[in-house]
């Protein structure tokens, strides 16, 4: 399930765009200040960001400014303003589309189809040798090493730290990850997934005891983080 989230002021136009994006099969978040949005964006685990212009706080070129700063996460504007610069701020700022208040649900629905299969499509596109830190992933051999070092990854340790280094310094949720490794087939206490990250460790740092690498987000599960160097 992709997860979308929308951060909107006025509170009835994202109740009605939850109510019709949770029909069609995505899961919903809902922020309604640019702080808030934020904050949960780096909760981790959004798939799409839906971002109207005119935001109390924070402005939403602002919000999707503090986005891209270290993520490729798409992000759909919305706007109420008709005019060329707006978009063109929007677009620079790097916002992948952009839609015109008042607009049609189905419009919008549409247009998260297509720039979801864009993201889709670049990450397919990703390079085969993915390198961070002192970890160098080789998609096409399977292979991992640190330091040069060769690892022996279990194929759900392979699948964590592929998820890791696709979403660098992003809290995965826990939820997140336990989906997109195990998919529908998971059926055990989520405990199992702290037991992969335990083994994942052992393997991968330098002191697993006081992890460099993969750092726990309390309460919400896991991130990435690149050690200091030296």
């Amino acid at each position: 399930m992709k997860r979308i989230l929308i951060i909107e002021d006025e509170r009835p136009l994202a109740e009605a765009l939850k109510y019709s994006l949770t029909k069609e099969g995505y899961g919903v978040d809902l922020a309604h200040d640019g702080d808030a949005g934020l904050r949960r964006f780096r909760e981790g685990g959004v798939d799409l960001v839906l971002l109207d212009l005119m935001l109390p706080e924070v402005d939403g070129l602002e919000v999707c400014r503090r986005i891209r700063a270290d993520s490729r996460v798409p992000i759909i504007m919305l706007t109420a303003r008709d005019s060329d610069l707006d978009k063109v701020l929007g677009l620079e700022m790097g916002a992948d589309d952009y839609v015109t208040k008042p607009f049609n649900t189905r419009e919008v629905l549409a247009r998260i189809k297509a720039v979801l299969r864009r993201s889709e499509a670049r990450e397919e596109e990703s390079p085969a040798l993915v390198r961070w830190g002192g970890i160098t992933m080789d998609r096409e051999r399977h292979e991992v090493s640190v330091e040069g070092k060769p690892l022996r990854l279990t194929p759900i340790e392979y699948g964590l730290l592929e998820l890791f280094l696709r979403h660098p310094r992003k809290a995965l949720p826990r939820e997140y990850l336990i989906t997109q490794v195990w998919g529908g087939s998971f059926y055990g206490p989520t405990k199992t997934l702290d037991v992969h990250i335990r083994h994942l460790r052992e393997k991968l740092e330098p002191d697993p005891a006081n992890p460099a690498y993969i750092t726990t987000v309390r309460g919400v599960g896991y991130r990435l983080d690149k050690p200091p160097e030296g």
